[in-house]
């Protein structure tokens, strides 16, 4: 009889148990967040303070706000972001495409923010601690950075900073694209690496130029892959923009830079954007880097096209 008085305590306790979660396990949910992206949901301690960040535009977002991070890829870092780079207090961890997963572990991290590049070390990196992906979206990039600084907002209690920074992004863009839409000039926009062209239009890695400022495209139907479509000079002579946007990835990722003279050869020269000194070479770290998401490189890459019609 006892033994079964026993059985029917301890049933007991364990039903109110269920039904009435500890003071800890109500503490935990209240202290967290569930943020959605590409690679699904991760629970996500509020306001962390040891943040490992491998991608330059989070480093960027984060900057806007004054949180620190703990770790970073200081491989090709952007010239603008060289303070993170010389910081001591903040661990090297590898590159935006292969990091050191003991050396993050060993930092012991309450989140980790990727991006794409690293979308494959998602599952490894998630051992370790929270991890969630920035978002890309080509046909949308004003909406991923939205999404973004909406997560970050949520996070850190800061939705209100970061909606400030995108009312004045988009009053900056609605200004450029005035300015634009009133040219007839056709653009194109080329990536040289190692002695090669790709071109990119609406659609690509860098159409926020058509999509977004609405420049008329001097090539349409380009392919949207990440590589682009392979291009020559004699590509660029016979498409014969107005203005041709040239991204060094080379020099972007700490290689030698283009020499301008082999750009700017007899068949270029023929072009409508060499006779009316329109070859823009871009800050090749913000569009090819950290332009992916981060609000200063976007901030940036808008101030460059826009100034491009503006003389």
């Amino acid at each position: 009889m006892k033994k079964i008085l026993l059985l029917f305590i301890v049933a007991s306790l364990t039903l109110v148990s269920c039904k009435n979660p500890s003071k800890s396990q109500h503490a935990a949910s209240e202290n967290t967040v569930e943020i959605t992206h590409s690679l699904g949901k991760t629970h996500v301690p509020l306001n962390p303070e040891r943040i490992v960040a491998l991608d330059f535009a989070t480093i960027e977002n984060l900057n806007q706000i004054g949180v620190s991070i703990i770790g970073m890829p200081k491989l090709a870092v952007p010239a603008h972001l060289k303070d993170f780079e010389s910081n001591d207090e903040i661990t090297n961890v590898g590159s935006l495409v292969e990091v050191n997963l003991e050396l993050i572990n060993e930092l012991q991290p309450d989140l980790i923010i990727i991006g794409g590049r690293l979308r494959d070390s998602y599952k490894s990196l998630s051992r370790i601690a929270p991890t969630i992906i920035t978002n890309f979206d080509t046909s949308d990039p004003v909406g991923a950075l939205r999404k973004d600084l909406e997560n970050l907002g949520e996070i850190f209690d800061k939705e209100g900073e970061y909606g400030d920074l995108l009312i004045e992004l988009e009053h900056k863009i609605d200004e450029a694209q005035k300015t634009i839409q009133d040219s007839d000039k056709k653009a194109l926009v080329v990536l040289h690496n190692r002695g090669r062209f790709s071109a990119y239009g609406s659609g690509s890695r860098f159409g926020i130029i058509h999509d977004v400022l609405g420049v008329q495209e001097a090539a349409e139907g380009l392919d949207t892959h990440l590589h682009g479509t392979r291009a020559s000079s004699e590509f660029i002579k016979e498409t014969n923009p107005d203005i041709l946007f040239v991204v060094d990835r080379s020099a972007a990722i700490g290689e030698q830079a283009i020499d301008v003279e082999i750009i700017e050869n007899e068949l270029i020269q023929r072009t409508n954007a060499y006779q009316n000194g329109k070859i823009i070479y871009l800050n090749s770290e913000a569009w090819y880097l950290s332009g992916t998401g981060g609000i200063e490189s976007i901030n940036m890459m808008v101030d460059e096209i826009w100034q491009a019609y503006q003389n």
